[in-house]
């Protein structure tokens, strides 16, 4: 019997079910035709084609009775193939729709997937007419139907929030506590075991690395590697397959959710790291999968005088069109979609700065801006920016608009400069442990637009920064080549294992300095996972490639993890119960009284937010901050309930804190303010992570720093 084809809708794009059937809708300004492909299972060679006969705004449609959840489909496309003229329509490969919400099967790239013929001399001029319908990854028809059992987001202010950047598998993927079955797997994040780990750990939100559906390159499948990290996006509403231990037509959707439930169950929130900025199907010469035999011209970027080739501001081949209205709704849709229906709790942007280039130049104001700060969904998550890209102008640390952090890279270098010993680091260093003002205060932003951070997913792990001096990514088939150069090493001459204990100790104390500092500044933190349990990638500072024991956590933790694990869990409370450690505005200078323009004081000390203090207990001044001499600093923050001046300042009750810092390779005294009635309790010393004596220091006393080590004062007053 002949099937019924109704006109259908235009909206919502993708494939939806209404219970009787489904609703068919494709996005194509050139096309002369589209074919609607049906599947009986990822392998097939043969399916029910459709020819959709309605387009309405370039958008082709139908409606197909009958069709039921499951249902496994993709396109075909008719136009011409005129690469010169930026068209690489080719009905010969199948393509996955944009808007599909679950992708069954995995990509063979023994297929002909690319769009010409390969080893032709014309490269990409010429069509190849080759079938790969079998070996392309099939859309899926699903329902958003899943019972959340009254979620609720947590919703944790930015001021509060700790964020922990991990890879879905890595986390699990050698867990003895968590059956093997599940391990690696959306299910083995949201298994107790995993939960109860972070949960101990006080972070309060995961940033989880690409789970959009993406693509291993060929070239790495060719040299046995993987694409582990996921940079590598061909869908951006279908979680990555790989992760889910149920199944790949639709069942990874429920397993994903069940996950992002059992964590705002237990208030983490669930960021994703997405990449609206490139897709897998790379330059020219790269395979024709989904966007680019749609609409070449609509979803890329192109040369402007010869549109053959794509604009490459990502360094992948391509860059996503953001200038054009249906790529911005398509962005647009994803990020409600993974809010609304998956009830995701932010987003963090890869390569931000290539969405917002309006013509070449970063402009802030772009139109990819100007939609989500009207959006009354986007806009209401977190927004977090990785201000770069590695296009001309596009490093935009400080330039994003309000609504958004970013990524302050800056915060990075100069703490990681500072732990090594190299001069003329503290006027900066002053800036990043305070919020950075001078990047974000211009603009009325807060503390909150700095996402601090040491480490990240690019580069080394905490404990390879302190043991390496060199990258050692040789497993990548690069010839060590790839990665970045400058690592701001502190191993202090000794690479890789050593026994000396001394050497030993200098790592792991540099270890605690780096998270001490980077918890106890102000901002938002974001440890990278694993740091707090020493994970080595043995040198590897781009473990993109590398979905092994390179990159998977080591959960059988020696006594120096144990020690780190504890040190950080500690540290992490202190700033989690004291709102001093995290203010929600940036410090003011109060030390005058605007109305007398004298100072203020109150029992006998000066009304100050923070005061920066040299080793003998003294004030810094200005021409010691301008000469940079004095390396070993203490920073004073003020506890007490201060008035909110001209709505600038902050009001807040908690106690008096004192950090000090040593990154000389020989101790110092450091003497406590001169303030009668005041004692300093010591609650931290990255030297003696598991002292339990709290000694206590009066007004004046002095308090010995060793070599390369940094503590946390509290003060007790009477």
């Amino acid at each position: 019997m002949p099937r019924s084809i109704l006109p259908g809708k235009p909206y919502p794009q993708g494939a939806t079910w209404d219970g009787t059937g489904v609703n068919f809708s494709l996005y194509s300004e050139r096309a002369t035709g589209v074919e609607l492909c049906l599947f009986d299972d990822v392998d097939a060679t043969s399916c029910e084609t459709i020819s959709l006969r309605e387009c309405s705004g370039y958008v082709w449609h139908c409606y197909l009775p009958g069709v039921k959840l499951g249902q496994l489909y993709g396109y075909r496309v008719h136009g011409p193939y005129d690469p010169k003229r930026g068209d690489r329509f080719n009905p010969a490969k199948l393509l996955i729709d944009p808007y599909a919400r679950a992708l069954a099967g995995k990509l063979n790239w023994d297929a002909p997937v690319f769009g010409y013929p390969i080893g032709d001399a014309a490269q990409d001029l010429s069509s190849d007419a080759g079938d790969d319908a079998w070996a392309v990854p099939k859309s899926v028809v699903t329902t958003s139907h899943f019972d959340w059992e009254n979620d609720r987001p947590p919703l944790t202010p930015l001021h509060d929030t700790i964020l922990y950047e991990l890879h879905v598998k890595g986390f699990t993927a050698r867990h003895p506590d968590i059956p093997a079955e599940l391990r690696g797997t959306y299910a083995g994040l949201a298994h107790p075991v995993a939960i109860d780990y972070l949960k101990k750990l006080g972070i309060t939100a995961v940033e989880l690395m690409p789970v959009h559906e993406f693509v291993d390159d060929k070239r790495l499948l060719d040299q046995g590697l993987r694409n582990f990290w996921g940079y590598n996006s061909i869908n951006y509403f279908a979680p990555e397959a790989r992760y889910s231990a149920s199944g790949d037509c639709g069942e990874q959707i429920g397993e994903f959710k069940a996950m992002v439930k059992a964590l705002h169950r237990a208030g983490i929130e669930v960021i994703l790291d997405v990449v609206y900025n490139h897709t897998a199907e790379g330059n020219h010469l790269g395979p024709t999968l989904s966007f680019r035999g749609i609409d070449n011209s609509t979803y890329y970027r192109l040369v402007a005088d010869d549109p053959r080739y794509y604009m490459d501001y990502t360094g992948t081949g391509n860059t996503l069109n953001v200038r054009h209205p249906q790529v911005l709704k398509l962005i647009m849709d994803s990020l409600r979609y993974w809010v609304q229906e998956m009830h995701v709790d932010g987003f963090r942007f890869d390569l931000a700065s290539a969405l917002a280039r309006e013509l070449h130049e970063v402009d802030r104001l772009s139109a990819f801006f100007d939609i989500i700060n009207q959006d009354p969904v986007i806009s209401q998550v977190k927004l977090i920016a990785e201000p770069w890209d590695v296009g001309e102008g596009g490093y935009q640390v400080g330039k994003f608009p309000p609504l958004w952090a970013e990524w302050n890279g800056r915060y990075r270098d100069v703490v990681r400069r500072y732990w090594k010993g190299d001069d003329g680091q503290t006027a900066e260093l002053g800036y990043r442990l305070t919020g950075s003002s001078d990047l974000y205060q211009r603009d009325g932003r807060h503390p909150t637009a700095s996402i601090n951070f040491v480490t990240a997913h690019d580069g080394f792990t905490l404990n390879d920064l302190v043991s390496y001096g060199r990258k050692h990514n040789e497993a990548n088939g690069e010839d060590n080549r790839d990665g970045t150069g400058d690592n701001h090493s502190s191993n202090y001459g000794v690479e890789g294992p050593t026994d000396n204990r001394e050497v030993v100790e200098i790592r792991e104390r540099q270890k605690r300095n780096f998270l001490l500092t980077l918890l106890l500044s102000q901002g938002v933190p974001m440890i990278c996972g694993g740091d707090e349990i020493g994970r080595s990638q043995n040198g590897n500072n781009n473990a993109y490639a590398q979905d092994n024991q390179t990159s998977w956590y080591q959960w059988d933790l020696d006594e120096r993890a144990r020690t780190l694990l504890g040190f950080t869990r500690r540290l992490v409370e202190i700033r989690r119960q004291h709102p001093n450690l995290h203010r929600r505005k940036f410090f003011q200078d109060r030390s005058i009284d605007p109305g007398s323009k004298t100072p203020r004081e109150i029992d006998g000390r000066y009304e100050q937010d923070i005061i920066w203090r040299r080793p003998d207990g003294g004030e810094m001044t200005q021409d010691e901050w301008n000469q940079g001499w004095v390396r070993c600093i203490g920073l004073e923050l003020n506890g007490r309930t201060l008035d909110d001046v001209n709505g600038v300042g902050e009001s807040i009750t908690d106690e008096s804190f004192l950090i000090l810092f040593n990154p000389h390779h020989e101790p110092i005294k450091f003497f406590m303010p001169a303030r009668l009635g005041s004692q300093w309790e010591v609650l931290l010393d990255s030297a003696f992570p598991e002292k339990d004596d709290t000694p206590m220091l009066a007004h004046g006393e002095p308090y010995e720093l060793i070599a390369r080590s940094t503590a946390l004062l509290r003060e007790l007053t009477d």
